[in-house]
């Protein structure tokens, strides 16, 4: 069984205001080692056997459809071992 992971977050220009107030949440609480924060998404997509690379492109185009919207956001597609 492999796992392939989708990672998508907002392009850089996008604001971010979730990652902003935890930023901001972090030195309230005693943090002080983050100089930004932005948040994104995390899908596990697991599969049978080992991933082939038609199942990754499968998983890229239901990406660029579904998971993630690429006018606002980017997305990385890997297999996690």
């Amino acid at each position: 069984m492999a796992k392939i992971v989708v990672d998508v977050m907002l392009k850089p220009e996008i604001l971010d205001p979730q990652g902003t107030a935890v930023a901001a949440a972090l030195p309230r609480l005693g943090f002080s080692f983050a100089k930004s924060v932005r948040q994104g998404k995390r899908f596990e997509i697991e599969i049978d056997g080992e991933a082939t690379p038609e199942q990754l492109a499968q998983v890229e185009k239901a990406a660029e459809t579904l998971l993630a919207n690429p006018v606002i956001e980017t997305f990385t597609v890997r297999v996690e071992k």
